[in-house]
């Protein structure tokens, strides 16, 4: 058994960053900026008010409560048509405009209509700049908006959208291809015959794909025949910039996925010291990254989460590329045997009191995907007999960035 550190080496020195594309914003969630962006104008682009109410002169509230005449109305995206003089005031709505020679906006509540609407009593002193949002307020031209390397989230992409940005430089999205393998899948709600099982994998693989930030392409489920495994494969290599097969990696003698990868590319067969997941593979098969993944379901998840994961992230030009270890406190026991490999188990934590507590999800067999359903974190736990009650562990959180 090789240790996972090294497994982790040997996979992610094998996966480069993608190359630079420009997508509109929308395309570009979850991506990383390939180059600074700039702010080409001010936003906002003029003074306007934050507030419902009514523009006026700041000195004219002075002594409130004071009567002044209403001179017009502005609503939201239109242009004012005359300035308020002295004793004067424009009925404005939020977002529109300050008119020429207001200073202040003093909101509806704080007044009282009279003659209906063609005065109005400002009941209070409004300073100068009251509920007024100043042009480059928020940015000014010119600024750097975004630094290379960052994770475009939902307001990044308002504020492009915001500065009438088209399109942004960003690393581009991997392609991942997944597969499945094995003349026991069945797919579909058909019923099952004595020894079938039916194909999660390939559904939470492609889950867990999109998850990480990238596209996921469904290649299908395919027999335990070698052309057929061989044909997908090669559909994945030359249409994707990554390929996930489950299944058929071990040692046992019905294992054709090993048979065809050895054939089609260079291949390196591991036996990692973790559980689960323990067997696994990877290559490169026409200069694509092959990830041979275990078939047992929760094998699959956890062999992706350690090691197809990082290399993933850095295609797609992370810098940090394994979720953070944080410490957390067994609340129950975590039990395991000695085997000389790292465990990493399923549990369900909580943060209370300053900390993390952590307790089991429920049961650890490889094929108990229902226990990884019910967890948000994987404990890891070391050679030995596990964590006692009250014992520290390192938890990976997972779904946190």
């Amino acid at each position: 058994m090789i240790p996972l550190a090294e497994a982790q080496r040997a996979v992610i020195d094998r996966c480069a960053p993608l190359p630079t594309v420009r997508v509109p914003p929308l395309d570009a969630l979850g991506c990383l900026t390939a180059a600074a962006v700039l702010a080409g104008e001010a936003v906002p682009a003029f003074d306007n008010t934050a507030m419902d109410g009514y523009a006026v002169r700041s000195a004219d509230t002075a002594d409130a409560p004071v009567t002044l005449e209403v001179v017009g109305t502005l609503a939201a995206g239109s242009a004012p048509e005359g300035a308020v003089g002295r004793g004067q005031a424009v009925r404005i709505m939020t977002g529109a405009p300050i008119p020429p020679g207001a200073d202040a906006v003093i909101m509806v509540e704080r007044t009282r209509r009279l003659d209906g609407g063609d005065r109005v009593v400002a009941e209070a002193h409004v300073p100068v700049g009251n509920h007024i949002r100043s042009a480059g307020e928020d940015l000014e031209a010119g600024t750097v908006v975004f630094e290379p390397g960052e994770v475009l989230q939902p307001a990044h992409v308002g504020v492009l959208a915001g500065l009438g940005i088209g399109a942004v430089e960003v690393v581009r999205r991997p392609r991942v291809g997944v597969v499945s393998t094995g003349d026991e899948l069945v797919d579909g709600p058909e019923p099952l015959a004595l020894g079938q099982v039916r194909d999660s994998n390939r559904y939470s693989l492609l889950s867990l794909v999109r998850q990480a930030g990238a596209e996921g392409v469904d290649l299908g489920m395919v027999r335990d025949d070698p052309d057929a495994i061989s044909a997908a494969i090669s559909a994945g290599t030359e249409t994707c910039d990554a390929v996930l097969t489950s299944g058929g990696v071990s040692m046992g003698d019905y294992d054709c996925v090993k048979l065809v990868l050895d054939e089609m590319g260079e291949m390196s067969w591991m036996q990692v010291a973790i559980k689960p997941a323990k067997p696994f593979a990877f290559g490169m098969v026409g200069g694509t990254p092959v990830f041979g993944l275990p078939g047992n379901t929760v094998s699959s998840m956890v062999s992706f989460e350690l090691l197809a994961r990082p290399a993933l992230r850095r295609m797609m030009g992370h810098a940090r590329l394994h979720r953070p270890l944080v410490q957390a406190t067994a609340a129950a026991p975590l039990r395991r045997r000695p085997d000389g490999k790292i465990h990493f188990a399923r549990v369900v934590w909580a943060y209370r009191d300053g900390g993390y507590e952590v307790r089991s999800a429920g049961g650890q067999g490889s094929h108990q995907l229902s226990s990884l359903a019910a967890a948000n974190g994987l404990a890891v736990l070391p050679d030995g007999h596990g964590a006692a009650e009250g014992d520290v562990v390192d938890l990976i959180r997972l779904h946190e960035d």
